[in-house]
């Protein structure tokens, strides 16, 4: 009877489960915009995005609004040691030569690392939708390429596809093409399997130590998660225009 109990007991956790992965991965539709006979739908992780932006450049505006060169204001000092800090830190991963890319990726690391830590606050994170995951890391290796040409030229880009030697220009072409793939499924797995261990940790424990790790999943974890990607595509660009 305890080993029916307990092969019950495990199938309904299991589907339970289940359930909150699905109900976690589904992405719901908020609104349609109709244009004539086209409909548009804007699923939650775009509204999401939406407030994720807001808050950046509401954030953006007001700790940059009335700058000084002399005597300046607390708020000034914050946001000029929140930008030396953000830009030393990605600045310094890109190199001299990538430095110019060093605005678009703090803002890839701004915007990652807070629709990681949104579910504290009750919103779903975007990154737990694939097309999200998959979209920042296309936007990424398009910039790779991008600098790669830039920084060398067509013919010498071109020519990177063949070294060391000829033959391996199958598979540095196919390179390209897996490196969108690594960084999306890195970033979206990660972001997935801590709400898998946080379920997993509220069935079999306390309340109080799911609390606890939920500090790490949570806010530590997506903020990690957000250094690697940045991380991941400063190597890349690094390595493109070298």
């Amino acid at each position: 009877m305890r080993s029916i109990k307990e092969r019950i007991g495990g199938v309904y956790v299991g589907s339970s489960l289940a359930e909150k992965l699905i109900e976690e991965l589904n992405c719901e539709t908020v609104f349609t915009i109709h244009l004539g006979s086209l409909e548009i739908p804007v699923m939650e992780s775009v509204v999401v995005t939406w407030i994720v932006m807001a808050v950046l450049i509401l954030l953006a505006i007001f700790l940059t609004r009335d700058l000084k060169t002399q005597n300046i204001s607390k708020r000034q000092a914050f946001a000029e040691l929140v930008y030396e800090k953000l830009t030393g830190i990605v600045g310094g991963m890109l190199g001299e030569e990538g430095k110019i890319y060093t605005g678009y990726l703090t803002t890839v690391l701004l915007y990652i690392g807070l629709s990681n830590i949104i579910g504290l606050f009750g919103f779903k994170s975007p990154t737990k939708d694939l097309n999200v995951t998959a979209a920042l890391a296309l936007m990424s290796i398009v910039l790779v390429e991008f600098a790669g040409i830039y920084q060398n030229g067509v013919k010498k880009w071109l020519h990177k596809f063949t070294e060391p030697v000829a033959i391996v220009t199958p598979f540095n072409i196919l390179d390209v093409f897996t490196r969108p793939l690594s960084l999306c499924m890195r970033l979206f797995g990660n972001v997935l399997g801590a709400f898998v261990i946080m379920e997993l940790l509220k069935i079999v424990c306390p309340p109080v130590i799911p609390a606890v790790f939920s500090l790490y999943f949570d806010l530590f974890d997506g903020l990690l998660q957000a250094y690697v990607f940045v991380f991941l595509t400063s190597l890349y660009i690094k390595e493109a225009v070298e």
